[in-house]
């Protein structure tokens, strides 16, 4: 199975029913998106395919072949991703964590589609679960993301 991932070609032999989320921590050792609750309800899994926020635990790799996968782990080469990163620090969202890699996808995949977003549109778009609560924090570093 090809597709990108994170800017680089890969081929993995895997079956195509295989969820995205163990291709991704199994097969090329990229642990920074987490499994919640495996059926797509929390979005500790998320990252984008082909820019759209994705659920990476009911996503076979069948459904990623040609496609382009970024995740946490994608560094520097994406501005976007790089500038919700700086400012969910700014706005010491994290608390326990483990949500967040999720959470920061699932915020520049709104990005990458409105440039601006609204409350309303960010209470729309987020919809992962985070049990610490800082959603007030989530929404405040995505409004100072959308302004740099």
């Amino acid at each position: 199975m090809r597709f990108t991932i994170n800017q680089r070609a890969v081929e993995l032999d895997v079956e195509p029913e295989m969820p995205l989320l163990w291709a991704l921590r199994d097969e090329l050792g990229l642990t920074g998106t987490k499994y919640g609750c495996g059926v797509a309800y929390c979005g500790a899994c998320t990252v984008l395919v082909d820019g759209q926020p994705t659920r990476s635990c009911v996503t076979p790799m069948a459904a990623v072949a040609g496609k382009t996968v970024t995740t946490i782990e994608d560094g520097n080469h994406s501005a976007k991703l790089q500038r919700v990163r700086e400012e969910w620090v700014a706005h010491q969202v994290p608390q326990c964590g483990y949500c967040q890699p999720g959470q920061i996808m699932a915020a520049v995949g709104l990005l990458l589609e409105k440039a601006d977003p609204s409350d309303a549109e960010i209470d729309a778009a987020i919809t992962n679960v985070c049990r610490c609560g800082t959603y007030t924090r989530i929404r405040a570093a995505i409004h100072a993301a959308a302004k740099s």
